[in-house]
């Protein structure tokens, strides 16, 4: 549309005489044609500013697919994640059972309290609820996954990649060229630029050439007073906005501040990438000593386990040692898999920021409902 002011504007009509006077039966055919010549650059400025606008909703669409990309590599990472621990409670509530029914058992036989039983029914009761609670949240992002691909896959597995890590070069300072939020953001501010000299060569004249015909059907052609006359003319034409009460003015400076805007988002979209790069290495650093650390504690929990076990039978520990230990192996296998898998969501947020989302995950020249996703 802006590049149409280079060519050749063409009109017609047809038109009456004055209703008021004799003339209002004639009828005027007119063509006119007008071909601009020179304008100080603002047709230049007005294709400039469509480009840059061009750029900045080319990089909102790569906006938009790194955050669906990420809703449904986060989404599969939660599946995963509420699949292991629903795996992890199932554990905890069969170990649960057993420990009832030894105390069912042993109350039976006299060899226990009554009570022992009971608060294995408790701790039971409380695991069933934890893992239907699990349960609950696995379901909710498989809906979500199944609203974001368009298919159910509850009966789907997925997969994480063992290079996930390696793709989101994690150590590798980001090229902010390459980010659509800074692509975005670098090209408001040529939109703004270009907007602010639109309006400053706004003030400036306009120089065209304007050809006209005209044909009178009826009546007088009021051009050469010639009845059922045909006229053509061409002249040179110079126009110019000299004054619209400071309205000019006070475009310029509003197109100033929109650039000073615009500079201050990038300025603000770099600092948040960067502020988004410290803390999730920051972040996956101490998630990692966490495993560390939680890999010994689900070792050493394993082992108190089995010396209670030992101790119950010969009277030395109550139920409620037993169910304690059997809880502590739950919570400490189920605080080491929310850890590795804080780590992989933390990963794919990662490569969102970085503006790596599409090679880390293939994107590239694949085509997403006509439109050819670009490196």
């Amino acid at each position: 549309m802006a590049k149409a002011q280079y060519y050749p504007q063409l009109t017609a009509g047809i038109s009456t005489g004055d209703l008021t006077t004799g003339e209002r039966g004639r009828q005027l055919l007119t063509l006119s044609a007008t071909q601009l010549l020179y304008d100080f650059g603002k047709v230049k400025s007005s294709v400039d500013t469509q480009q840059a606008k061009l750029i900045v909703e080319q990089a909102n669409v790569l906006v938009s697919i790194d955050d669906i990309a990420y809703q449904v590599a986060s989404a599969v990472i939660n599946i995963e994640r509420y699949q292991r621990i629903s795996q992890i409670g199932e554990q905890q509530v069969a170990g649960i059972q057993r420990i009832l029914d030894i105390a069912n058992l042993r109350a039976n036989a006299g060899i226990s309290s009554q009570a022992d039983p009971v608060q294995a029914e408790s701790y039971l009761q409380s695991a069933q609820s934890s893992l239907i609670a699990q349960q609950s949240l696995l379901r909710q992002y498989q809906q979500r996954l199944r609203t974001l691909l368009g298919f159910d896959v509850s009966n789907k597995n997925w997969t994480i990649p063992e290079n996930l890590v390696q793709s989101s070069d994690l150590f590798r300072d980001p090229e902010f060229n390459t980010i659509p939020k800074m692509i975005s953001a670098q090209a408001e501010v040529e939109v703004a630029k270009s907007q602010k000299k639109q309006t400053q060569l706004s003030l400036y004249p306009t120089l065209s050439v304007k050809g006209s015909l005209s044909q009178a059907l009826n009546g007088v052609n009021p051009n050469n007073n010639k009845d059922d006359g045909f006229y053509n003319s061409i002249m040179l034409e110079a126009s110019s906005n000299f004054f619209q009460g400071g309205a000019v003015a006070a475009q310029v400076k509003s197109a100033s501040y929109a650039e000073e805007a615009a500079r201050s988002k990038v300025n603000t979209v770099y600092l948040d990438v960067l502020d988004q790069l410290r803390t999730t290495r920051e972040n996956i650093e101490n998630k990692q000593r966490q495993i560390q650390v939680l890999s010994e504690r689900q070792a050493t929990t394993v082992r108190i386990r089995e010396l209670y076990q030992e101790q119950y039978k010969l009277g030395t520990r109550s139920v409620l040692d037993l169910l304690n230990a059997e809880m502590a192996i739950h919570a400490a296998n189920n605080e080491l898999e929310t850890a590795r898998y804080d780590i992989y969501n933390s990963l794919v947020q990662f490569i969102q920021t970085t503006g790596r989302t599409r090679q880390a995950y293939q994107l590239n020249h694949l085509s997403i409902q006509g439109f050819e996703v670009q490196p």
